[in-house]
């Protein structure tokens, strides 16, 4: 009887232990799996690491290439290309290169071109001759593209045939540094740069000799990816071909497959349509559904037409396609993943409630820096979550921030303050072997401000994101704002992206730029916001008013707010502040509709020169 009641106790504890499991952690069985997948992901790149000859991307797609030659690659608009296309496509680049007397295999080469199959060509072909690539945003002109140019010391311009105007605004400055500049068209009469095209088409397409890109290391730069710019003249990131090598994982890491369609509407001078988009794929053997630029009255159709699987977002991009109008067909596609960054709570929650169950991967990372998160666990509004293996293999923290001083807070003994739990604090990440930063090129300031130094004891190295953030108690954490985006007013930190969402929840607007501007007499920046109205509907100050107030605390109130067709954006849709708080609430230099927060009128009212003036003598106290 003994040894029954034993067995029976010890089955009964079999079959209870996974529920008592689940309800004291509930996200452990998928933090054993993400832990898995992590090992898996190591493994493979250490296995990569190991052979010789070094084994880069390019060699992933030569592989690909061989497994499934006429595989569809690329689609787009009316072409199809094969891997087979694509690798004799880049070969006739690549010799047409090679033959050319102002290159030399191994030059850095700028490429300036939109979302077009022969960016991608280029691109291999560059890798096979083992030259560098720096990524121009193609949206830049003059000075900035000047200084993008520069920023790579490239001996070699590439740029697309619809560019022509652009180039020649920067013409005289590359002719005297003695570039080479080759457009991508048939004919070209301006004396300085020449057509490139026809020599393509002309070349040879037998592959290239290894020994072109015997020369290149792990740590040799691959491609020169540019920040948005938001805070001024981009800067140049430095993705070397060991980080490169590690972006093969990140679509497969999140159970993409070859059998996957891949609707690619980013840019591909930016890090999610070219590491994520691109070069992903050239790891899962998936096609790709290539687009110039997104368009949300496009999306759904194209996914449709194209059996799309696996769609990106980034930025604004999933509330543009919430935005649309509604149709009958909504949640008639195939698309089962969408993976990117930037997405808001409840913009997620009413973009899966309208098409449908798609699984969304949110996940945090940027160009140059050495820490990411996935959300594998799906929780609405995370940008990933918190475990003991990631921490271990990629030390970071959150410390305390004085948004006043614009600098993280030190104790007695000039350390940094770590963030409790449910606290907002600043992302840094210790710099390691594993976990490097190489920094921005050719400017060695702005890499030494991303270091931070003495964090958590003296001597250790950081790399200060630039990120707050904040983890609950499940250990899940969640994007807060961007240093520079909170400013503080009244003694109090006010969080712009938690602003923004508070006014677009609203009946009449559409979208919202908040920020910080600053008032004589006072201390600290006093909110303001940069608004766009709903199509058929007027901005109603009264009903603004009454809905910050229920919403907002005092000092988060945006106390002016101008009116604008259209708020500006990045090219990778992240809202454009510098000339809104350059711009203030100066009437004088505002030509929109301008409204101020006027407490006994109970509305906004629109900001009168003879107000701004008592404001800004210090007549009127705010």
């Amino acid at each position: 009887m003994m040894e029954m009641y034993l067995i029976s106790v010890f089955l009964a504890s079999i079959l209870i232990i996974p529920f008592a499991l689940k309800t004291l952690f509930p996200y452990l069985w998928m933090d054993i799996l993400y832990f898995g997948d992590l090992l898996r992901i190591l493994v493979k790149f250490a296995s990569r690491r190991r052979r010789r000859p070094f084994f880069f991307v390019l060699d992933r797609f030569l592989e690909q290439t061989a497994a499934h030659p006429d595989k569809p690659f690329i689609v787009f608009e009316n072409d199809d290309y094969s891997y087979t296309d694509t690798d004799k496509r880049s070969n006739k680049t690549a010799n047409a290169l090679q033959s050319h007397p102002g290159y030399n295999p191994g030059d850095t080469v700028a490429l300036f071109m939109g979302n077009e199959p022969a960016f991608l060509f280029t691109w291999l072909a560059l890798a096979k001759l083992g030259s560098p690539v720096a990524l121009l945003n193609h949206n830049i002109r003059a000075k900035s593209l000047l200084h993008c140019f520069n920023c790579c010391k490239a001996k070699v311009l590439i740029a697309a045939s619809e560019l022509k105007e652009a180039v020649e605004d920067v013409l005289p400055s590359l002719i005297e540094k003695g570039v080479t500049i080759l457009l991508m068209t048939k004919c070209c009469d301006t004396p300085g740069i020449e057509s490139f095209s026809e020599k393509v088409d002309k070349a040879s397409d037998i592959p290239l000799p290894r020994s072109l890109r015997s020369h290149i290391e792990y740590k040799s730069p691959a491609v020169y990816i540019y920040t948005s710019g938001t805070t001024g003249l981009p800067k140049a990131a430095v993705v070397n071909q060991n980080r490169l090598l590690t972006a093969l994982a990140v679509l497969s890491s999140n159970c993409v497959t070859s059998s996957d369609v891949i609707y690619l509407n980013l840019p591909l001078y930016h890090t999610a349509g070219f590491m994520i988009g691109f070069i992903g794929s050239i790891e899962t053997g998936s096609t790709i559904i290539l687009k110039r630029k997104f368009s949300a009255s496009q999306f759904w159709d194209d996914c449709r037409k194209y059996n799309v699987t696996v769609v990106q977002y980034i930025g604004e991009v999933i509330r543009y396609l919430c935005s649309t109008p509604k149709r009958e067909n909504d949640k008639d596609h195939k698309v089962r993943l969408a993976i990117g960054n930037g997405v808001r709570a409840e913009i997620w929650r009413e973009f899966v409630n309208r098409f449908g169950d798609i699984q969304i991967r949110e996940f945090y990372a940027s160009t140059e820096g050495n820490v990411g998160f996935v959300n594998y666990a799906g929780k609405i509004g995370a940008i990933g979550r918190v475990n003991f293996f990631h921490q271990k293999l990629f030390p970071f923290t959150l410390i305390k921030y004085d948004t006043e001083r614009d600098e993280p807070i030190r104790d007695a003994n000039g350390l940094c303050v770590e963030s409790p739990k449910g606290e907002t604090g600043l992302l840094v990440s210790k710099i390691t072997d594993i976990a490097p930063f190489v920094g921005y090129a050719q400017n060695e300031e702005q890499t030494e401000r991303k270091r931070l130094r003495n964090v958590l004891k003296k001597g250790d190295l950081y790399f200060n994101s630039g990120d707050l953030m904040r983890i609950d108690k499940d250990n899940f954490i969640y994007f807060q704002d961007r240093v520079g985006d909170t400013f503080r007013w009244k003694g109090e930190n006010v969080a712009t992206n938690e602003v923004s969402d508070i006014l677009t929840i609203s009946d009449c607007l559409k979208e919202a730029s908040v920020y910080g501007v600053q008032v004589p007499g006072h201390e600290g920046r006093i909110g303001m916001a940069a608004v766009t109205v709903k199509e058929g509907a007027q901005f109603d100050g009264s009903r603004i008013y009454h809905h910050v107030v229920n919403y907002l605390p005092s000092y988060a109130r945006p106390r002016f707010i101008r009116i604008q067709n259209a708020v500006e954006v990045t090219g990778t849709f992240k809202q454009m502040k510098v000339k809104l708080v350059e711009e203030s609430f100066d009437p004088g230099r505002i030509r929109d509709p301008l409204y101020i927060l006027d407490d006994k009128e109970k509305s906004f009212v629109p900001l009168r020169s003879q107000v701004y003036n008592s404001i800004i003598s210090g007549n009127i106290k705010l």
